[in-house]
């Protein structure tokens, strides 16, 4: 067999993380100069001998998003790779191909979606903002949506200033209503949420949401119960954009529609640039796979019981080589 030709080479590090930044990484996640050096050596050389990694991206920029996200637990940070790995193979419709440009993801753009304001925060984060009351249910599916948010946190994912300092996620729920909520079964929903704890390498530091409906109190309730006491501490719902103000929330880095200094359009358009340079590499992590047939059933599909058990393989067996839950975790919605 020859020589594999990974989809990003190891680099020469050099670390572009401001002084202040620098600090932060060394009290909050025990990184230093030779805890990097160390942890990612280990880091390729375990991509190396693995043998259900097929092909994966060696820079240092990708391997310090699992290991910052893992406070340089090598251990931990190997698990949710190979974790990351899978499942975007697994979910190719949501996870591949990830181009703004495609026309349902630049009309979800340009609705507002989901998008990133330009700048960071007091605190050197980037702040999310989500509409998901934009989404029509009857015109996009669970694919566009699961697509649409891959885009947003693989293009946020590649800043290290951001994987280090974290980020802020605002919610506008006004406009959501049933037909949102049968985009999955509650049974993907778990998965999702507890795949995306487990696998996407994003240091959630607040959550806030606005325009909570009542019909969808229970469902919100659900969906709280699912994610860690740690992130459930950091979110709060206010009833209303005034409700929130009252309780103190900043509101400079949102839209002017919400209380701050720039237009929505005007982000949302600074946004597109940011999505459109990084689309290249986006792209080219469509090359990175594992070997399916080295995987259980149960991790294939995302169950939460694999979550659980971590990676053996001693579960498979040689008849479980069919690539299981994914017809099923995909469909779309049909509607009247």
């Amino acid at each position: 067999m020859g020589a594999v030709e990974w989809v990003a080479d190891e680099n020469n590090y050099e670390c572009p993380l401001s002084m202040e930044t620098q600090k932060i990484a060394k009290e909050e996640l025990r990184e230093d100069k030779n805890t990097r050096d160390q942890a990612l050596e280990q880091m390729r050389n375990w991509i190396k001998m693995n043998p259900r990694i097929q092909n994966c991206r060696l820079d240092a920029r990708f391997l310090l998003r699992f290991l910052r996200c893992k406070k340089f637990n090598v251990p931990m940070a190997q698990e949710a790779t190979e974790r990351y790995l899978l499942l975007r193979q697994v979910y190719q419709q949501a996870f591949h191909t990830l181009d703004i440009t495609e026309p349902n993801m630049e009309e979800l753009l340009s609705l507002g979606y989901l998008f990133a304001a330009p700048g960071r925060d007091a605190k050197g984060r980037r702040v999310i903002i989500a509409r998901p009351g934009v989404f029509d249910p009857h015109k996009y599916t669970n694919v566009d949506m699961c697509k649409i948010h891959a885009i947003t946190y693989e293009t946020l994912m590649e800043d290290e200033e951001s994987q280090v300092r974290g980020y802020v996620h605002f919610t506008d729920g006004a406009g959501v209503s049933f037909p949102h909520l049968t985009l999955f079964t509650p049974k993907e929903a778990v998965r999702i949420v507890k795949n995306g704890e487990r696998t996407v390498p994003m240091r959630h530091k607040e959550v806030y949401g606005i325009n909570s409906h009542p019909s969808v109190k229970f469902a919100l309730d659900f969906g709280m119960s699912l994610i860690s006491e740690k992130i459930r501490n950091r979110v709060k719902i206010y009833t209303s954009l005034e409700d929130a103000i009252n309780h103190k929330l900043d509101v400079t880095m949102l839209p002017k529609e919400y209380g701050g200094t720039i237009p929505m359009k005007e982000m949302i358009d600074l946004w597109r640039k940011e999505l459109l340079a990084i689309k290249p590499t986006l792209l080219n992590n469509d090359k990175m796979n594992v070997c399916l047939e080295l995987y259980s059933e149960k991790a294939r599909e995302g169950a939460v019981s694999a979550l659980k058990q971590g990676f053996g393989c001693s579960s498979v067996g040689s008849n479980d080589t069919t690539m299981c839950g994914i017809s099923g975790s995909f469909r779309k919605l049909e509607v009247d």
